[in-house]
């Protein structure tokens, strides 16, 4: 489960739960284990954001991965709804697009490591080799919305779900009319729009080794969604495990990627790339960037480079206390 403690992309204007401005609704919400928000603006703003809102509990109470009494959770018993069918369906066909690098039978390992309970621990070789033969999202089985996996195995969604929350939400205020909103799921980001005066929101892109932002993103209408090893991590004798677990090697990716920003039309891609790409690390990430390009990448690195697509590369300014890093655009 991709769980972002600190938010992944800073926002440079805060926003309040509450606001005086002409049809503008904005609030503030805890669900899927993060503080969310949801802007928007328009004449049906405070209906359109209160059905997003239920429909992302709706989606937390199918989707959850530790929920006993969620579809996902009792998965080999049989047919599910559609929701889960096609995003299960969509994170294997991921998983398959990135040669395993996202997989949603990783949970098991997730779990050993103790990202999803707070019990931090250094499994042991055996232990992680064990598991990992519980690994291996060809072997998931699927029949329309009759989804089963072998004994031992565990399906999480937790690296699309919120970015399929926000692709709901986009749909669920365009429907009543929201012509602009920011959309806040937990550190992903998905726009309607432009801001109401016409101009592209201004998105800080945050720092991933200290604090701040390292630049600002200027982007409309599109999701962005940043994975990143700051996000979740602890040390075990003197070394810094993140959360990020390579499927391959059943240990958290260390790779030379500090973060991975995904910026793109559909919230769920740029979830799922986020985090697959963060496990490919830097040229295989590019080398899939480079035979898809159906989206776009700023990756930053341990040697203090910032690389960044040339599709978005006009969209982005450096901050001026991070002068030292070297801006790098990929063709």
């Amino acid at each position: 489960m991709k769980t972002k403690i600190f938010l992944l992309i800073i926002l440079c204007l805060l926003l309040t739960a509450c606001s005086s401005a002409p049809d503008e609704y904005a609030q503030d919400f805890f669900a899927m284990d993060t503080f969310m928000s949801i802007t928007a603006y328009g004449g049906n703003a405070e209906d359109g954001v209160k059905s997003a809102m239920r429909r992302i509990s709706e989606l937390e109470l199918k989707l959850s991965v530790t929920n006993k009494n969620s579809e996902l959770y009792a998965i080999n018993r049989g047919e599910v709804g559609e929701d889960t069918a096609e995003l299960v369906k969509f994170a294997l066909d991921i998983a398959d697009r990135t040669g395993g690098a996202l997989d949603p039978t990783i949970y098991p390992v997730l779990r050993a490591w103790g990202f999803t309970t707070d019990e931090y621990r250094v499994p042991s070789p055996e232990e992680i080799s064990a598991l990992l033969e519980n690994v291996g999202h060809e072997r998931v089985k699927v029949d329309g919305n009759t989804i089963s996996t072998d004994e031992g195995m565990m399906l999480d969604l937790g690296a699309v779900a919120k970015g399929y929350a926000g692709d709901e939400t986009e749909r669920i205020l365009r429907e009543n009319g929201v012509t602009s909103a920011l959309i806040n799921l937990g550190g992903n980001i998905q726009l309607v729009g432009s801001k109401p005066d016409g101009t592209d929101w201004r998105l800080g892109v945050k720092d991933p080794a200290g604090d701040g932002n390292i630049g600002v993103l200027t982007v409309s209408d599109c999701a962005v969604v940043t994975s990143g090893s700051y996000e979740r991590y602890f040390t075990a004798d003197g070394k810094v495990y993140c959360h990020i677990i390579d499927p391959s090697s059943g240990y958290p990716a260390d790779n030379g990627l500090l973060s991975v920003t995904i910026v793109a039309d559909e919230g769920r891609l740029c979830d799922a790339l986020s985090t697959a790409l963060f496990v490919m690390g830097e040229e295989r990430a590019l080398e899939f960037w480079r035979e898809n390009k159906n989206f776009d990448v700023i990756l930053i690195t341990d040697n203090a480079e910032v690389l960044i697509t040339e599709g978005i590369a006009d969209k982005f300014q450096l901050d001026g206390s991070h002068k030292n890093l070297k801006v790098v655009t990929v063709n």
